[in-house]
């Protein structure tokens, strides 16, 4: 015969010919298999030995058979481990390969053939015919109790089958807690990763992944290429395994359409797992179909588009530098299909006048930044702030983008505004960006005119005013302010005089005393006479170029604390 012998396996069993040691066996889970009934003390004490079929141990064992009739498929139903003691096998090789055809046609999961009585060693006929049809043929050199063997197996399938039964009802139960409390579809997913103990992804009809959560592995690993590999894993009307890489995977309907598919993930090789894991098991289905199911109702009560939702997940993740590494990050921005290789980024925020308002700017903006094949993340982050994150080719300026975007915002709800952020390379430098952004919003006070041409504002619109109007709130600048021009504004309410438009005039013609009389209207004389009275009540000296400055300052800071 062509296959060599092995021991049948057992927990550490090394190089063949070690004989098999007893064991608990460990199925909570997983069917059991036919290496798993090899391994029980009462089938160890046998010296089973695997003749053919070794890589085929894991098949699950359905029942247990004793027979020694010629014909025992005909008791069969698939998935039987048959025990024999060779006894009713035909003398001819022809009846031998009728035997093992009728077994492995019905599904048998494994041939057992005791070597005490008729046989002291497998015969080639038997051997040659399990191995063409890949059928397990074990055989046993010591007398072994088949009945024994019957009772305590058949006492753990039946044991394993209501451990099942009592996971798929916690199963049901789970998603149905889920489903009655509104749960959203992260929670949903979240519930079947950790249920099933691997990755689950849901991604829309354009294999965009709006929603990943790991288990075992990094985002990067889970959703890197992940549009080639989806469109490479074939769509099917019910929960099955699919694709090259095996992907466990239901539909996901709304109002009677598909929108898309959950998937689960094998489990990657690692530490503890050496290789990728095997088929998935009954409750991983179970899993999977409650997970579409509940994301179905999920989609019904929850009105906001998922797309949405995953682009203000990804958003705020990428504010708040949430994602476990850059990697992640790209791979969860590259499976929403937006690029990142070769990419620059731009943070624009865009402020509605009312909270009301930031629903249909969201929508509507997103909508017109992909008619004009803008590729971007839009998504909410305050009451009435809306972010956006565009990805620009590296020639492809980004002012015309923003202008075209922030007439369209403004177009859509007056009083917008619209703020810019720096470039950013990489999505590590997205977070500055955004804060950068913030700033210039920040600094932006009610109706601030913009130069010609242009309707949102940028870094660069940030001088002295607009930097003390963001740093308002701050009582270091009230308090500045008011130590030095407190006096004044004081004398002012109590005499009746102007005196504070005066320093004005005086510090915005740069110290030039003629042109701050004639743009106050006033005569040199008079300047003068008020300027001395100034310096007096402040204590200063208004030929110093740095007080002039201080005070300047301060006068700014005044105004901008006086704008509502």
């Amino acid at each position: 015969m062509s296959e060599n012998h092995h021991t049948a396996p057992g927990p550490g069993a090394g190089s063949a010919g070690a004989s098999v040691p007893g064991r608990d066996l460990d199925t909570v889970g997983r069917p059991i298999t036919v290496a798993d009934v090899l391994a029980l003390p009462v089938l160890a004490a046998g010296q089973p030995q695997v003749v053919t079929g070794a890589a085929r141990l894991d098949r699950p064992v359905r029942w247990v058979h004793i027979t020694e009739l010629t014909d025992p498929a005909s008791f069969l139903k698939g998935g039987e481990l048959v025990l024999t003691t060779g006894m009713p096998l035909p003398d001819e090789p022809a009846g031998v390969r009728r035997y093992v055809d009728e077994l492995a046609d019905i599904g048998a999961a494994a041939l057992v053939i005791e070597l005490v009585r008729r046989y002291h060693r497998p015969p080639d006929a038997l051997a040659h015919a399990c191995q063409a049809r890949g059928l397990p043929l074990i055989t046993l050199a010591r007398d072994v109790n088949f009945l024994e063997v019957t009772q305590v197996v058949h006492a753990l399938i039946l044991g394993s089958q209501a451990d099942a039964m009592r996971r798929t009802q916690r199963v049901h139960e789970a998603f149905t807690a889920l489903t009655l409390r509104g749960a959203g579809p992260e929670d949903v997913v979240r519930a079947a990763a950790e249920m099933s103990g691997h990755t689950v992804v849901l991604e829309n009809l354009v294999h965009q992944a709006l929603i990943c959560q790991p288990s075992g592995d990094t985002v990067e690993a889970a959703l890197a290429d992940w549009e080639q590999r989806s469109r490479a894993t074939p769509s099917a009307d019910h929960t099955t395994v699919l694709g090259p890489e095996s992907w466990l995977a239901a539909p996901v309907e709304y109002q009677g359409e598909r929108w898309g598919r959950v998937a689960m993930l094998p489990t990657p090789p690692g530490p503890a797992a050496p290789s990728a894991s095997g088929p998935f098991g009954p409750e991983d289905v179970t899993v999977l179909e409650r997970t579409a199911m509940a994301l179905t109702i999920a989609r019904l009560t929850h009105s906001d588009p998922w797309e949405r939702t995953a682009h203000r997940s990804v958003l705020r993740d990428l504010v708040e530098q949430r994602h476990r590494s850059p990697a992640d990050a790209d791979a969860r921005v590259t499976a929403l299909g937006v690029p990142t290789k070769g990419s620059r980024f731009l943070a624009v925020l865009v402020d509605v006048p009312h909270e009301d308002d930031r629903t249909k700017a969201e929508e509507l903006l997103s909508e017109d930044l992909r008619k004009r094949g803008s590729q971007a993340l839009v998504g909410l982050l305050g009451p009435t702030r809306l972010g956006i994150l565009l990805s620009l080719r590296p020639e492809q300026p980004w002012r015309p983008v923003v202008e075209h975007l922030s007439r369209t915002a403004l177009d859509l709800l007056p009083g917008t505004s619209v703020s810019t952020g720096s470039e950013a390379t990489d999505l590590t430098g997205v977070a500055h960006s955004f804060r950068d952004a913030t700033r210039v919003a920040e600094a932006t006070e009610p109706d601030q005119p913009l130069p010609p041409g242009r309707s949102y504002h940028e870094r660069s619109d940030i001088g002295l005013r607009r930097l003390l109007f963001a740093l308002r709130e701050d009582t270091r600048i009230q308090d500045y302010a008011e130590r030095r021009l407190g006096r004044l504004a004081d004398h002012d309410a109590r005499h009746g005089t102007d005196l504070l438009t005066t320093l004005r005039h005086y510090l915005d013609a740069a110290g030039n005393k003629t042109v701050a009389a004639r743009s106050g209207g006033l005569s040199r004389e008079t300047v003068y006479q008020r300027l001395r009275t100034i310096e007096r009540i402040l204590d200063c000296d208004l030929e110093s170029g740095e007080q002039r400055t201080e005070l300047h300052v301060a006068l700014t800071a005044l105004d901008v604390l006086r704008v509502r």
